[in-house]
């Protein structure tokens, strides 16, 4: 069993190349945002910068995008 199916279902790899470089980037960039609103204590920036930066970590992970799904984009061979 690959990483793919653990869920039951399938994920498609549809993020690649330098997309999948962008999200990594941005998964670290919103990560550091996080902590720094954790030590100013802005618990609304810290939800919506920790959000961002799992979405993006995972996107750049299993080099799947839900959106990128829905619109029928896919950025592998980029």
């Amino acid at each position: 069993m690959d990483g793919r199916t653990r869920l039951g279902m399938e994920l498609e790899q549809n993020v690649g190349g330098t997309d999948r470089l962008v999200r990594t980037v941005l998964a670290v960039a919103l990560t550091i945002v996080a902590v720094d609103a954790l030590k100013n204590r802005r618990y609304s920036v810290v939800i919506g910068a920790g959000l961002g930066a799992l979405g993006f970590g995972f996107n750049a992970t299993t080099c799947f995008c839900g959106l990128n799904n829905a619109l029928d984009i896919d950025t592998t061979e980029q």
